[in-house]
């Protein structure tokens, strides 16, 4: 199965989909921020490992907070991934943080100040 294969693009909206599910419903860790969200999933062609794209609204403190609460339910995300969607093999999950959206509302609001002092 190639990277870019429709199978794999297939099985990436399908783990990211389910993740989705599984960390807003399924984890009771007080340290995951209920302002979580799957922004992408990419599982590798052998379905072994798979890296989980997260975006955590809120401060630094709660996304580091909700990363390490998240790696240590990767057992239980991992099983309930497993029951969820019927694959060959069940991928290892490595969380990372995603900062694209942060990103973009930061260059938004410097757009909004530039043209803001342009108009005066």
């Amino acid at each position: 199965m190639r990277k870019n294969s429709v199978k794999n693009t297939r099985v990436n909206g399908e783990v990211q989909k389910a993740l989705a599910e599984i960390i807003r419903g399924g984890i009771k860790d007080p340290r995951i921020s209920p302002l979580t969200s799957v922004v992408s999933v990419e599982v590798s062609p052998d379905l072994k490992t798979c890296k989980a794209w997260i975006s955590v609204l809120g401060e630094e403190q709660a996304q580091k907070d909700t990363l390490a609460g998240l790696r240590s339910a990767s057992g239980y995300i991992k099983s309930q991934l497993a029951k969820e969607i019927n694959l060959r093999n069940t991928p290892e999950i490595t969380f990372i943080i995603d900062q694209s959206i942060a990103y973009g509302v930061n260059m938004s609001k410097l757009i909004d100040d530039v043209n803001k002092n342009n108009k005066e």
